[in-house]
């Protein structure tokens, strides 16, 4: 029998070129001709104005306001951004939210149905309201910016109480969280000043000391009761107020009684087996002089308090996942794949700091700051679901660092899979919304005949992002709990479960890959290879995302009899086309022929711009045949992969069925052997920023795996690595694979 192993096949990249594309959808009819837009409009902007003007001069810094203009849903995408629209009455866009509405019409006579929208906060100075409500009624189609009135469905002021948000205590101080439109630059620095004396004008207290920046959009504590809290939402630029989230509560989701019959356990020895990785992970803390130091390194934070015993257990155990995986009683423990740093971001007692939220983002951000690493692990954060109208503080702190894809970050959803549906409490956690991280959920079992553990929080994320949680792996159950190393100076086992081990038990995986195949494969193509080899199960997506982390390497790295798998490691430019070659044997297929693809980037956000967060999106055209030729293109006719549906999709039905935006798309489809010659994706890069068409002179790094399954060809592997001999190479591991058992 062979003991010849087919690994994976790099340098896909050299299978891409550039192509030219010429695309068009059809003529744009509107829902509103250009006077029934006017006549619509006219009232509600001069309502809005009336509202604006009656708001106290303070609460509109150097005497500027926001106004909300809800676009139609017919005219979402960056191409219909009313840009000259605003810029003809001297207003700009500071930030956006997704909003479901009922419009008064659509195009085409068409029947009016709920659609997703997007609402824009646009800001100017009421001087600028006024006169665009006095002159509104005098313009005429083609005068500049009018025609892009039919882009508007609503024009309003917002109410105090509509920025108010999860606000349940009862306390006679409450510490608020206020995001504010801008107030992180030079530019809006008056926004920010303002709101200061706004503030302290109310008696109340700002503490900017914790006040967090992201692009766009700044997030201050401020201190009130709850009767005040509407005060403070009258500052024009106010974009939400919310309770001050807490921490979540490090504790196990259930308590089993499955202790292991042999609670002690032996630990390796020597050094991991890759020291040149850069692996960290943000939690309570470990306990001094544990046996686990040989392979992590405990950092205090400057000015931290003391350490909680709960905390440095939870950190512990989280460590051992890590670092070991799920521990199998009677088995030796196998050398990590790398060396950790731990960082200890908690202290006191959770309940007591209502600050503690910021002061532990702010110590991640320092860490962030001072060293880069290849894989970070977060199994802490707000005990907040995801909104789909807001982004939160800890998001977009992550989503930013986390944009140029040189780091795989893992983050677990939280435990909240049991708690009330109807209001979406069930719903994962903040910072599991991060586009740019693997959102890790829990499975209940190792085996074959696993499930969505109860406790770990479903789906679906904000859009982009949709499909959340991204992965699921094992994370424990009251039958089969999660094992992991115990507090002491002798090593025992301890039985424990929850999403706090199944993001650092994934994050194993992914070091597993890079440390058995070194610099060949970034963190962007770890992150598809995770996603492309999982496996669904049948199971919803919003219950287990993509699927189940493969559990072990070789399912991953190694192509079985009639499998060939590639990586493509490229960039591509905005606005422009590649077409990627589907490597396939010269010769016709036989029988049924399976293609799975998996592309994944990372993308630059705009936190204030929630409808339109992501700036990168990549929509992809399948070619199966390069004889076919369309009609009277030059190119292939092309047929539906990763966008399912019509042909001519709205932009909600993009966003909401295909993904679009997303920055990982996943598919497997199956076609006659026959039916493909020479398959190819032509892969469009798209760029925004704030919802605007936006040309960045950076490339777009990106990641596709693609394989090819044909079960009536168990030579196809040999046959592809000879047709294409001088271009793709084989991903030889740099140290062996175990064999799988």
């Amino acid at each position: 029998m062979s003991n010849k192993r087919n690994f994976l096949l790099g340098k896909g990249e050299r299978l891409t070129e550039p192509v030219i594309v010429r695309t068009g959808n059809p003529d744009k009819q509107a829902p509103y001709t250009f006077f029934q837009a006017q006549s619509r409009l006219t009232p509600m902007l001069s309502a809005a104005v009336r509202s604006l003007d009656a708001l106290p001069e303070k609460a509109c810094p150097h005497d500027h306001a926001v106004m909300r203009m809800t676009l139609h849903p017919e005219y979402i995408a960056k191409s219909y951004f009313p840009g000259k629209l605003l810029t003809a009455v001297g207003l700009r866009a500071v930030g956006s939210r997704p909003r479901r509405i009922l419009p008064a019409a659509r195009s085409k006579g068409r029947e009016p149905e709920e659609a997703l929208t997007t609402e824009l906060f646009v800001a100017g100075s009421r001087r600028a309201f006024r006169d665009w409500s006095t002159s509104i009624p005098d313009w005429w189609a083609g005068s500049s910016g009018a025609d892009e009135l039919t882009a508007i469905e609503q024009l309003s002021a917002p109410e105090p109480a509509e920025k108010l948000k999860s606000i349940t205590s009862e306390s006679e101080e409450i510490v608020f969280e206020v995001a504010l439109h801008g107030g992180g630059s030079m530019v809006d620095s008056f926004v920010l000043e303002g709101f200061v004396d706004y503030v302290h004008g109310l008696g109340f207290k700002p503490d900017l000391d914790h006040r967090i920046t992201s692009s766009g959009v700044s997030f201050v504590p401020v201190s009130a009761s709850r009767k005040q809290a509407e005060y403070l939402a009258a500052y024009s630029f106010v974009r939400a107020v919310r309770e001050m989230p807490k921490l979540r509560l490090l504790r196990p989701p259930f308590r089993s009684s499955s202790i292991p019959s042999t609670p002690s356990i032996a630990l390796p020895k020597g050094p991991p087996i890759d020291p040149s990785i850069k692996a960290a992970i943000f939690d309570g803390g470990l306990p001094h002089d544990h046996p686990v130091s040989a392979w992590a390194t405990a950092i205090e934070p400057s000015g931290i308090g003391p350490a909680e015993d709960d905390y440095l257990e939870h950190g512990l155990n989280v460590t051992s996942a890590a670092l070991f995986g799920h521990i199998t009683p009677g088995l030796p423990l196998p050398l990590p794949y790398a060396r950790v740093d731990h960082y200890r971001v908690l202290d006191g007692d959770l309940n007591q700091n209502p600050l503690e939220l910021y002061e532990t983002l702010q110590r991640i951000q320092d860490a962030l700051a001072s060293k880069r690493y290849d894989f970070i692990n977060f199994s802490i954060g707000p005990e907040l679901p995801v909104e789909d109208d807001e982004i939160h503080a800890w998001t977009a702190v992550l989503d930013e660092y986390l944009s140029d894809g040189e780091t795989l970050a893992t983050i677990a959803v939280g435990n909240g899979g049991e708690r009330d549906a109807d209001n979406g409490y069930n719903r994962i956690q903040v910072p599991a919304d991060c586009v740019n991280a693997l959102s890790i959920g829990a499975a209940d079992s190792r085996s074959s005949a696993w499930k969505r553990a109860p406790y770990s929080s479903i789906g679906p994320g904000r859009s982009p992002g949709r499909v959340k949680p991204s992965l699921v792996s094992f994370g424990g159950s009251i039958a089969e709990p999660y094992l992991v190393l115990g507090p002491g100076s002798v090593p025992t086992l301890m039985p424990t479960g929850g999403t706090s081990f199944a993001a650092p038990d994934t994050m194993r995986m992914g070091m597993g890959i890079r440390a058995h195949f070194g610099d060949s494969l970034r963190g962007l193509a770890i992150n598809a290879l995770l996603v492309h080899t999982s496996t669904p199960s049948g199971y919803p997506r919003t219950e287990v995302g993509w699927g189940r982390v493969a559990r072990d390497l070789e399912e991953i790295v190694v192509c079985a009899p009639g499998v060939v798998r590639v990586v493509y490691q490229g960039e591509i430019s905005a606005s422009k086309y590649i077409r990627a070659q589907i490597p396939v044997p010269a010769d016709q297929l036989s029988g049924m022929v399976e293609i799975s693809a998996t592309i994944c980037y990372a993308s630059t956000v705009d936190p204030h711009h929630p409808s339109n967060y992501t700036r990168a999106g990549l929509e992809v055209l399948f070619r199966p045949n390069k004889d076919k030729i369309d009609g009277e293109s030059i190119h292939p006719k092309t047929t539906s992969f990763f966008k399912q549906g019509k042909l001519y999709a709205t932009e909600d039905e993009l966003r909401r069925d295909a993904h679009k935006w997303d920055n990982c798309l996943h598919h497997t489809q199956s076609f006659r052997g026959k039916s493909l010659k020479d398959p190819v994706f032509d892969i469009h890069y798209n760029a925004r920023a704030g919802g605007q068409d936006f040309r960045p002179a950076e490339k777009l790094r990106y990641a596709l795996i693609v394989t090819v399954k044909a079960p009536r060809v168990p030579d196809i592997y040999d046959q592809v690595v000879r047709r294409y001999r001088t271009t793709l190479e084989q991903l030889a591991p740099v140290i062996d694979i175990p064999v799988r058992l």
